[in-house]
């Protein structure tokens, strides 16, 4: 979809990317010779996704072990970034869990913490990085997630934690008309992560049923062929973050086997 050499000794700052569709996306990015730096909280994880990816023959992406719901936590990535590499040619917001469950047993701290991470940290990351977007003339995906277009009963902070990053990418998209900074987000569907059997077992003792049961019955209903893969999201994100891709502004884009019920 793209050319091999476009992404060589580039910049690429990955949030979330030790795990699930964030790693997918940084495999993809190393493999094309991308400078990839990865933010994450777990450093075993990090360093797990690294020498993993190194061993691959791609180059051995940064890490930065931090908590991406505090702005220190971000402050932390932007400063390894800044005297590492001193550029940031595409910036990737992946990072973010919020839970799944029956509404009245979802405490005050679940949908802080839903905010926190997924909606803020990708606020604060692009607020600090864009000075360096723009001088890159670069780009910004965000990894957000159907459920910003389909409420659900069972996945209301998430499905209100997407829309919020949904409403944000479109208005930064604006900015990044003047800045010369693509702007553009991505909705994944169920992808075979581990975050999403969490969202299984979330959903299961919220309804009652097996695990088993919950996986069936959401497959069932989105008339999916099979889960989406990291690697479906990742080929995605490579073509927008591409020159090819540059008239492609403010847009989101699902990736989920046709799940989205309706027309948007």
């Amino acid at each position: 979809m793209t050319n091999g050499q476009e992404f060589a000794g580039k910049v690429v700052v990955i949030s979330g990317g030790s795990r699930g569709i964030g790693r997918g996306i940084a495999e993809a990015f190393a493999a094309q010779g991308a400078h990839t730096v990865l933010a994450a909280s777990s450093q075993a994880n990090l360093d797990a996704t690294a020498g993993a990816i190194a061993q691959g023959g791609a180059p051995r992406p940064d890490v930065c072990a931090a908590d991406l719901r505090t702005e220190d936590g971000c402050k932390a990535v932007f400063k390894l970034v800044s005297e590492r590499h001193g550029r940031c040619d595409i910036l990737v917001n992946s990072a973010g869990a919020t839970r799944a469950g029956a509404f009245v047993d979802l405490t005050a701290d679940a949908w802080q913490d839903g905010f926190a991470l997924k909606f803020f940290g990708c606020v604060n990351l692009c607020r600090l990085f864009w000075p360096l977007l723009v001088s890159a003339k670069g780009h910004v995906v965000n990894i957000i997630g159907g459920a910003a277009r389909t409420p659900d009963p069972g996945f209301l902070i998430g499905g209100s934690v997407n829309a919020a990053m949904h409403n944000f990418t479109k208005g930064l998209s604006g900015l990044g008309k003047r800045d010369g900074v693509n702007v553009n987000a991505i909705l994944p569907g169920l992808t075979a992560t581990g975050r999403v059997e969490q969202l299984f077992a979330q959903r299961a003792a919220a309804s009652g049923k097996t695990v088993e049961e919950e996986r069936s019955a959401q497959v069932t209903k989105e008339g999916l062929v099979r889960l989406g893969t990291p690697e479906d999201v990742a080929a995605l994100v490579l073509f927008l973050s591409s020159e090819k891709a540059r008239h492609i502004q403010g847009t989101a884009i699902a990736v989920d086997g046709g799940g989205t019920p309706g027309v948007y």
